[in-house]
């Protein structure tokens, strides 16, 4: 086996929002309280000491988690951990993901062992502590065609259902037909029935979406003491309550998100914008959005509606009728857990700057933000054809066109470079302005489209030459598209593409302890893997 990693920039596959977030630029540092480091880890305990949530909640916390595991045989190490959260000296770290079907993409499995390793890591460093690994289920969430099917060897592997609202509380009716398809392609190997026999008693034995996901993250995790927390609950969201309220009364993530907007988009890409009211209203089958307009509270899509005093009697009442939206779930996380750090992909933590502000003005603590572990797998026999064609690994991540031509130059018997044409013509163009400005100013429109224009046919000779270059090598160019679009399908990172059933098939319950053992979570580089 071998590993190696690069830095995440080097792939091309993250934004200048993470670029920027990693290498700690002083442009987004106002957007987050403490960069991802041991030393920090100490100051964020510090803080959450100094602000405990209270033992109500943790009880609280602790009740809703032995419920929802009651039908699941515990590891000790989970059970440990549940019940460690008792005590005030247990803390979390914590990464969220959708209810995808089988897990969705691959990046699932390296966003829990990310949050796994940042709990036995932060274990050797402060030993007088206890940290607790959750994996928070979105079960809230509305958008099933997200969720409802995932890759396997290239073919799409789908859910078709007309249940509505949010999808924690879907029934699993439909999915022996699921099962019948996806095991006609799995053979009949040991790790195939061992998949077979997963996806089988996770969703045939198992009564809604939330509890089958739960089912299968636990055999996947549970023997590392991951805990898993379906948040759909009434007795959680009475600790969102008071901030639900505020937030009716004031608009207050509206405003506070807003004013980081205005600064943070002079830099960077808005994730997310927030609405007036950043809540749903949910039911079994429903999950609709809260409005105000004209004094009057509705609910979007229906013909429910209160005034102010009826709906702050039915939120006191049933607080569980009150879904957050992307801008309040973080909130909800951090109210009801003894928190110190969100794992997430680029895009969650580009909405979490968003978020800094609001957590301020609320007074809750903000959590370290750290982007979780991202890998490439090769085989020996991928890695042994990459030599082979001279590619290293690191120029498999680039842009196909740009790849052929570094190789098509690189193999041609004719060594053609523009690159001095181009400095010529640019010199020769410099100079040109030069004259104009000292005889004719009006001269410089002409002679800046004449560039335009000469650079333009050098560019086309250019392309036209490497097109007659690619079809005299066609046998090296067709080797290396294959196996760039076999290793990056759709040309996008194949932990976004792939399923982890693929790997599991091929590698077995080794997979996952190897991916334990090589993706280290403070590392924050993308790692490579050759098994």
């Amino acid at each position: 086996m071998k590993v190696t990693n690069i830095p995440y920039r080097d792939t091309g596959f993250f934004s200048k929002t993470m670029d920027d977030y990693l290498k700690a630029d002083e442009k987004i540092q106002p957007f987050y309280n403490r960069y991802p480091s041991l030393r920090n880890f100490e100051k964020q305990l510090e803080e959450k000491k100094a602000t405990p949530i209270s033992s109500t909640q943790r009880k609280r916390l602790v009740e809703v988690l032995r419920k929802q595991y009651k039908d699941i045989d515990l590891s000790f190490d989970t059970q440990k951990n549940i019940e460690n959260l008792l005590e005030e000296n247990t803390f979390t770290i914590t990464t969220g993901h959708q209810l995808n079907l089988f897990t969705g993409p691959l990046y699932f499995l390296y966003k829990i062992i990310s949050t796994i390793n940042m709990c036995e890591h932060l274990a050797m460093q402060f030993p007088n502590e206890n940290f607790v690994p959750v994996y928070w289920m979105a079960t809230e969430d509305h958008d099933f065609e997200e969720i409802n099917y995932f890759n396997f060897k290239g073919k799409k592997v789908q859910w078709n259902s007309n249940q509505t609202g949010p999808v924690g509380r879907f029934l699993t009716e439909g999915l022996q037909d699921v099962f019948e398809v996806f095991a006609e392609h799995l053979g009949s190997s040991k790790n195939a029935i061992q998949i077979k026999e997963l996806f089988e008693k996770g969703y045939l034995q198992h009564q809604t979406l939330a509890d089958a996901t739960r089912y299968i993250a636990d055999k996947l995790f549970g023997k590392y003491g991951l805990v898993i927390l379906d948040a759909d609950e009434r007795e959680l969201k009475r600790a969102l309550t008071p901030y639900v309220e505020y937030d009716l009364l004031h608009e207050t993530s509206y405003k506070e998100v807003s004013k980081t907007i205005t600064d943070l988009e002079q830099s960077y890409k808005i994730q997310v914008n927030p609405r007036e009211i950043n809540l749903f209203y949910i039911t079994n089958s429903i999950r609709e959005r809260i409005v105000l307009e004209n004094g009057t509270y509705k609910v979007n899509n229906t013909d429910i509606s209160w005034t102010k005093d009826e709906i702050l009697d039915h939120l006191h009442r049933e607080p569980e009728c009150f879904s957050p939206n992307v801008i309040m779930r973080p909130l909800y996380q951090e109210v009801v857990l003894p928190n110190l750090c969100y794992i997430g992909g680029g895009g969650e933590l580009a909405y979490w700057l968003e978020l800094k502000a609001y957590f301020e003005k609320v007074n809750v603590p903000f959590p370290i933000l750290l982007l979780r572990n991202s890998a490439q797998i090769f085989s020996e026999k991928q890695l042994g054809k990459l030599e082979k064609l001279n590619v290293s690994e690191e120029e498999l991540f680039l842009k196909q066109d740009d790849l052929l031509a570094r190789k098509v130059l690189a193999n041609g018997d004719t060594k053609v470079d523009f690159t001095k044409q181009k400095q010529f013509l640019q010199q020769q163009f410099d100079d040109l302005r030069e004259l104009a400005q000292k005889t004719d100013v009006s001269f410089l429109g002409a002679v800046n489209a004449q560039e335009r224009k000469q650079v333009k046919g050098l560019e086309n000779l250019e392309k036209r030459w490497l097109r007659a270059e690619k079809r005299r090598q066609k046998e090296m160019v067709e080797r290396i598209v294959a196996l760039q679009n076999e290793l990056l399908p759709n040309q996008s990172l194949e932990e976004r593409q792939r399923n982890f059933s693929e790997f599991y098939l091929e590698y077995g319950a080794d997979f996952i302890t190897i991916l334990k053992e090589n993706l280290h979570p403070l590392q924050l580089e993308f790692t490579l893997i050759t098994l």
